[in-house]
């Protein structure tokens, strides 16, 4: 049996303790299926004294992970720490400088660095694993880079947040509203006390900007994604979408366009009788459409101590599987070095339209303004629906829209013309209808 597979874990918040245990209990399993003994024989974390539910008593202890990074008698590094910067950042590199594997669940350090670290981590011959920084446990990395070889991607998207996933299945389900889905969340642990990062699709967008560089062969641009979240979704929105057969997704989407790659983050209603409909709670799930497989759909747990450090164990097996002199392939699919500029094309026109809710004044000639706004940006429309907006109000109404395909930028136009009419008392609600299968 070849040597033990020497593993350091930086990092022992959720993920970290549950990576140590589940190397603890399961370790005769791995042994089986990978023809050698994973041990942990360091760690890094800022407490010592903190019961973690796991011995640590055999591994040695670094308060400075990039100490430990540089100096441990590790083959692998495992960086569970988070963030873009400091520690993180500076631990990998000094990992990869030392010719250690590394496995991460980082997904801000890989958006912001990944190619750079991708670049010395081909450079040195050692593996840059990083499945857990997307999804959760859903093997959509492993799937992209290995799996689907020879196929080519034409588009990627998919629920990729599960603190707005949930917050959005409450809200229908239970007739809630979005704040308090919002503090239910926080209750269970679903959601951090300060939720921008999720709720306004960050999170998402550094994800999506991952799978994105997988599937075209760009470098990772996460800053250059169209970005909305869900801190506007109302329960009008949400009986509106229901009545017309949609239900509301935040979702990241990723497509190749003869203009360039298009990236986007925003809630989209997608048909109640899709598959990705169908994805509640917590859930993940991403779609991978390809010119020989078709459409594969991948879902489930996206997060959560488990399920993230099932990836992470997942990656570590890999490494433990490789031999001496292996020539292991490119971090994302390609050389890093030979990835392509990222090319942003325009907001295109989307197959199934827009929705669209105005709130306006109850009076003569507001239906026929809009109708007109309409008409001048050329937008063709499916339906066309008024009634009570749901408030005591009599002298207000909903108007509710729903257009065939047409472009963002007429879309934005026309709605903007709307505003100037002086017609509205709230703000506009503009939610896409997107193809989902």
């Amino acid at each position: 049996m070849a040597e033990a597979l020497r593993v350091g874990i930086a990092g022992l918040g959720t993920v970290g303790a549950s990576v140590a245990r589940l190397l603890a209990t399961k370790a005769s399993e791995l042994t089986r299926q990978c023809g050698r003994d994973i041990v942990v024989s360091a760690v890094s974390a800022r407490s010592r004294g903190r019961d973690r539910g796991v011995d640590l008593s055999g591994a040695t202890w670094f308060d400075d992970p990039v100490e430990m990074a540089k100096s441990a008698p590790i083959d692998v590094f495992v960086e569970l720490i988070g963030g873009d910067e400091g520690a993180a950042r500076a631990s990998v590199k000094a990992a990869l400088d030392a010719g250690r594997h590394v496995v991460t669940a980082n997904k801000a350090l890989l958006a912001k660095h990944g190619v750079a670290l991708a670049e010395v981590a081909e450079k040195k011959g050692v593996l840059l694993n990083y499945e857990a920084a997307v999804a959760g446990g859903i093997p959509v990395i492993k799937t992209m880079r290995e799996a689907l070889a020879g196929n080519s991607v034409t588009r990627v998207f998919g629920i990729l947040n599960g603190t707005c996933n949930y917050i959005l299945t409450r809200m229908e389900a239970e007739g809630l509203s979005f704040d308090a889905c919002l503090a239910d969340a926080q209750r269970l642990g679903y959601a951090e006390a300060d939720p921008t990062f999720d709720i306004e699709g960050h999170d998402t967008a550094h994800k999506l900007s991952i799978l994105s560089s997988l599937a075209f062969g760009h470098r990772i641009a996460a800053d250059d994604i169209y970005l909305e979240g869900i801190s506007n979704i109302t329960q009008a929105d949400i009986r509106a979408a229901g009545e017309l057969g949609y239900r509301i997704k935040l979702l990241g989407v990723a497509q190749r366009t003869e203009s360039g790659i298009e990236q986007r983050v925003h809630p989209t209603m997608v048909p109640t009788a899709s598959v990705i409909a169908q994805v509640h709670g917590v859930t993940n799930a991403v779609a991978i459409e390809t010119d020989i497989l078709g459409e594969l759909l991948l879902s489930g747990p996206g997060a959560g101590g488990n399920a993230t450090a099932s990836a992470v164990i997942g990656d570590i097996a890999d490494i433990a599987k490789s031999r001496p002199g292996f020539q292991h392939g490119p971090v994302f699919g390609r050389p890093a070095k030979e990835l392509a500029p990222y090319r942003k094309a325009r907001m295109r026109s989307h197959e199934g339209g827009y929705f669209i809710r105005f709130t306006v004044h109850d009076r003569i000639g507001v239906f026929a303004a809009i109708a007109r706004r309409m008409a001048d940006n050329e937008i063709s429309l499916e339906s066309i629906v008024q009634h009570a907006g749901g408030t005591a109000d009599a002298a207000q109404k909903t108007v509710i829209l729903v257009t065939h395909e047409t472009t963002e930028a007429a879309v934005r136009k026309a709605v903007d013309g709307v505003t100037k009419d002086g017609h509205l008392i709230d703000k506009p609600q503009v939610i896409r209808i997107e193809r989902a299968g």
